[in-house]
């Protein structure tokens, strides 16, 4: 089963250990349901707390193509970071990580953090963040660093 949410509290525990790596970064969430992801709520919520340059997180839909929210700024001028600045838009794919138009969203970006699908960590999820050099966090079963592939990447720095 590839659909498990990571409680807000794991959330909470993990990230407060990195927050001067985020200042001025650009943070996708791409395996995670905006409107149901804790990753996306943490982020948004400590939006200026963290000093983040964006957020991006995409929706998945096996079926029929999704959104992607950004939050990015002040956009209504209220002087807080608010759900008026979060923007929706359509994408023409499913969110799928490994389309065209995320792989695009994940060039953006300076770093992943997320709950990957636990069938496609090893095999295919970290080493397309390898392939693009990306700093991420991602949280999942600990059996992941077993995998051949990721074990292989922790074993060479």
């Amino acid at each position: 089963n590839d659909e498990f949410y990571t409680l807000i509290s794991d959330v909470e525990k993990e990230l407060k250990h990195y927050k001067k790596y985020f200042e001025g970064k650009v943070v996708y969430c791409n395996c995670d349901d905006p409107e149901e992801s804790n990753f996306w709520k943490f982020f948004e919520l400590n939006f200026e707390e963290y000093k983040l340059k964006k957020l991006i997180s995409t929706h998945y839909d096996a079926e029929k193509p999704t959104y992607k929210l950004e939050l990015s700024a002040d956009i209504d001028g209220d002087g807080k970071i608010t759900k008026g600045d979060i923007v929706k838009t359509p994408l023409k794919q499913n969110g799928d990580f490994r389309s065209e138009e995320s792989i695009n969203l994940l060039k953006e970006s300076d770093i992943v953090v997320t709950n990957p699908p636990f069938s496609l960590e090893g095999p295919e999820y970290i080493p397309q963040l390898m392939k693009y050099k990306k700093k991420f966090l991602i949280i999942g079963n600990e059996n992941l660093i077993s995998n051949i592939g990721p074990f292989n990447y922790l074993r060479s720095n």
